[in-house]
């Protein structure tokens, strides 16, 4: 007896410690690159990158921030730009997937189907750069960092249907509807509600999708004030690699490379770029998995 309850405890006991360390292991990279971000250029030199730094400093961070200005007003394009997308795909997803749930709707498979086919194929990136510059003019606006391959994802439909399908109870449907309550009623007062794991996470996929975004700014954004974080970071990074090239066959670039913290600002960039995700994630962490699950029982 004695035996099996020491089993019992040292199982969950060795299980707890093994995801103990797991986590130590995964947030050692984000460690080690905000402690290089920190660290002075010349013990980059000298020592290579380590959790322990021999010299700190903030070189790296008020390289960056000397000119705020531009990188405020970044940040409040990828802010609002991450905002509205969210919100408004994950209403378009709800939208699309919640019929796509309900086994009377006419055309049901033919239209999953065609979700599913735009996952396998596209238009090719001519036509479709051509479609939204030429005909619906986004060039330099800020839409074109919201619709262009974010608005909608086919995946993110289809997880959505499965936790409708899987999760939301057709009893619970057919009462209401005997009730009296219409499409949207029901859509907003008991599909919603009820479907709070899975809004939240492909809320958080769409978050991820646009924060990270730079590919859509490359492309349809010239204007400086119109760049958000993301571009401006890597724009920034393309600079510095540039002078680094030059440097050879300049005496002033050589100069101006000597004052700048070409390693440690690389490190600096990346924790500009993520610092907000990592302190947003865990509200999402709950609702995160239950509703991954949720959505994969069934497709």
């Amino acid at each position: 007896m004695k035996k099996t309850n020491l089993t019992q405890h040292i199982g969950p006991s060795l299980i707890h410690l093994f995801f103990w360390g797991f986590t130590i292991v995964s947030l050692l990279p984000f460690v080690l690159v905000f402690m290089v971000s920190i660290s002075s250029e010349d013990s980059i030199l000298q020592n290579g990158y380590s959790l322990f730094p021999s010299d700190i400093s903030f070189a790296a961070y008020q390289f960056l921030l000397n000119d705020f200005s531009e990188i405020a007003k970044a940040y409040g394009v990828t802010i609002l730009t991450t905002l509205i997308g969210t919100i408004v795909s994950l209403m378009i997803t709800a939208l699309f997937a919640y019929p796509l749930s309900r086994a009377d709707l006419p055309f049901r498979r033919t239209l999953s189907f065609y979700i599913f086919f735009t996952m396998l194929f596209g238009g090719g990136m001519v036509p479709w750069y051509i479609t939204y510059v030429n005909m619906f003019d986004l060039k330099n606006t800020i839409f074109a960092m919201i619709i262009p391959n974010l608005l909608l994802s086919a995946f993110n439909v289809l997880l959505m249907r499965s936790f409708f399908s899987s999760t939301i109870p057709e009893a619970v449907i057919e009462s209401a509807t005997i009730d009296g309550a219409s499409e949207l009623k029901i859509f907003f007062k008991i599909v919603i509600p009820l479907s709070l794991p899975i809004m939240a996470t492909i809320g958080l996929f769409n978050t991820l999708a646009y924060w990270n975004d730079w590919y859509n700014c490359m492309l349809f954004i010239d204007k400086p004030e119109l760049y958000n974080i993301q571009y401006l970071m890597t724009k920034t990074l393309t600079n510095i690699q540039y002078l680094l090239m030059k440097s050879n066959s300049s005496a002033q670039v050589g100069d101006l490379l000597a004052k700048m913290p070409r390693e440690t600002v690389r490190m600096a960039l990346a924790i500009v770029g993520i610092a907000p995700l990592l302190f947003a994630y865990p509200f999402f962490q709950k609702y995160y998995i239950s509703g991954i699950s949720s959505g994969a029982v069934k497709g």
